[in-house]
């Protein structure tokens, strides 16, 4: 129940490959890169982007920050994670 949730990424190959893969193994396409360098996954209920913070500064983690995928089932689930490691 988003519109959107975008996370900064230092290295933006590596972020899109890992999210290729996690978001992969829940069904959802590969991300698309745009001109200003972005990579955006986009689905019917949302969007799922990362982008290099545009004050040029390293990316950081959000204190308390948490992004729930819905999964369809606990083997969905278990794909999900094992795609992450």
């Amino acid at each position: 129940m988003f519109s959107h949730v975008m996370l900064g990424a230092t290295d933006m190959a590596a972020s899109k490959k890992f999210y290729d893969a996690v978001l992969g193994a829940l069904g959802y396409n590969e991300g698309f890169m745009d001109p200003k360098g972005r990579c955006f996954y986009q689905t019917d209920t949302g969007v799922f982007a990362l982008t290099p913070p545009i004050n040029g500064e390293p990316a950081t983690h959000g204190n308390g920050s948490t992004i729930g995928f819905l999964v369809d089932s606990p083997e969905q689930g278990n794909a999900w994670h094992s795609a992450g490691l």
